[in-house]
């Protein structure tokens, strides 16, 4: 079953490039990358672009609104998202906690809902 883990972090607490400390963060995504990888279970990993780059679209009416940011205000900003195939919501768990993002913001584990959708070709 695939599991998607969304990390969140404000913004404040997220280590930057000037921080103490950055490359052992990034050496540890890394380590976390590369037991994922060999594990067979990650699908997919990728950090998102600041929140101010966020851009929001909606139907209302048949009249497409568009703004910018994020859809709620809140303090932690979603910064990435690791797709797992596991064998159950423990192993998903289980291997969100070892994504650095643990240490200093929360980790968000959820089942892909498994739709037979037709394929549109």
């Amino acid at each position: 079953m695939r599991y998607l883990a969304l990390l969140y972090w404000e913004e404040d607490r997220r280590p930057s490039p000037a921080s103490p400390g950055y490359g052992e963060v990034l050496a540890g995504y890394a380590a976390a990358n590369r037991s994922f990888r060999e594990a067979g279970v990650m699908l997919g990993a990728n950090a998102l672009e600041n929140v101010e780059s966020a851009v929001t679209v909606k139907l209302r009416d048949g009249a497409r609104i568009v703004t910018d940011g994020p859809f709620a205000e809140t303090k932690e900003r979603l910064g990435g998202y690791y797709l797992f195939d596991c064998a159950d919501m423990a192993e998903a768990l289980d291997l969100a906690a070892r994504i650095p993002a643990a240490r200093y913001g929360t980790i968000e584990v959820r089942p892909v809902l498994e739709l037979d959708m037709p394929n549109p070709e």
